[in-house]
């Protein structure tokens, strides 16, 4: 594996379980934002991305944050 994209499920889920707080971070924006599984998978590798960016061996709050900010939400009506 060269990238984070490139990571299928299992792996994915190895180098990419965010801790605690970022767990519910994200089950709390998968909710809210009714993200399917590709779009669920797209936030964590994306918050990977950046931890790794950041130098960061593990995937917290912080980076699963980001990755949600870049997220385009839907109109509210």
């Amino acid at each position: 594996m060269r990238t984070n994209a490139e990571a299928d499920g299992e792996l994915l889920d190895q180098v990419a379980t965010p801790d605690e707080a970022g767990r519910k971070l994200l089950a709390d924006a998968a909710a809210a934002m009714r993200l399917s599984a590709c779009g669920f998978h797209r936030v964590v590798r994306v918050a990977r991305t950046i931890a790794d960016l950041a130098g960061a061996a593990g995937l917290g709050r912080i980076h699963v944050a980001e990755a949600l900010s870049y997220r385009r939400q839907a109109p509210r009506n």
